[in-house]
């Protein structure tokens, strides 16, 4: 098997410093501690709210960060024209909602093929590449490939939160035939949301997912054990079942 990467989402440390509005703790040491660790990526969400990061944390991020960044935003003007102008090296396009906790579920490509289109364009000519962060549903990924766009991220959300075995087991087929649908497509498959100490190891064995992106599992272990002892734990149950 294929190795299989980490990208640590630093989101939530983010949110303890606004909790307060502090200058602390500040996820630019989180990104650096990540990447000693052994991330593979740094994963931060420019929300519309600005619930957590913010602004600046994305540009200090860019300029110390040596691993890529994947800047996660909304499709909407605002976010996109913010992305041009930092230019990550990654953008993750993800459905966002004021009301909710965090992202409930994929983009719907189908239903927006010429604005998600259009988007993913502007991106990739700033020299960005685009991922888009869908449900494992065949109709969505077959939208994907009409966009231009090279990489999909599962979302993982609906198999971490089943309420049963059965229901668990159909979700994680789900996930299996949407990674195959992707490779067969030419797309690179990342998955995410929801995973955990205790279900990563069912989706890290799929052979074809190239990387798992992690956040709020890691920053939690992280207040018991440290961030860069959580980072290590998550990398080693991921790779135990690559080998």
């Amino acid at each position: 098997m294929s190795p299989i990467l980490l990208g640590v989402n630093i989101d939530h440390v983010a949110s303890i410093r606004q909790a307060r509005l502090t200058r602390y703790p500040d996820p630019v040491q989180a990104a650096l501690v990540a990447e000693q660790a052994g991330a593979d990526s740094i994963i931060i969400h420019l929300r519309e709210d600005r619930r957590h990061i913010q602004e600046r944390d994305v540009h200090l991020l860019k300029d110390v960060m040596l691993t890529p960044m994947n800047l996660e935003l909304a499709m909407t003007d605002d976010m996109l024209l913010f992305a041009e102008k930092v230019r990550p090296e990654f953008c993750c396009i993800v459905p966002e909602r004021r009301e909710e906790l965090t992202t409930e579920g994929g983009l719907d490509v189908a239903g927006q093929l010429t604005r998600t289109t259009e988007a993913c364009q502007r991106l990739q000519e700033a020299g960005i590449r685009v991922s888009l962060f869908i449900d494992a549903d065949q109709d969505q990924i077959a939208a994907v490939c009409d966009t231009g766009a090279k990489v999909i991220e599962i979302h993982t959300g609906h198999f971490a939160d089943a309420k049963s075995d059965q229901e668990r087991q159909g979700k994680l087929q789900k996930i299996i035939m949407a990674v195959e649908q992707g490779i067969r497509s030419g797309l690179r498959v990342n998955a995410g949301h929801g995973l955990n100490y205790q279900n990563v190891q069912e989706i890290a064995c799929i052979s074809n997912i190239r990387e798992l992106n992690i956040g709020h599992a890691i920053i939690a272990r992280a207040v018991f054990t440290g961030l860069a002892g959580a980072i290590r734990e998550m990398k080693q149950l991921m790779s135990e079942v690559r080998r």
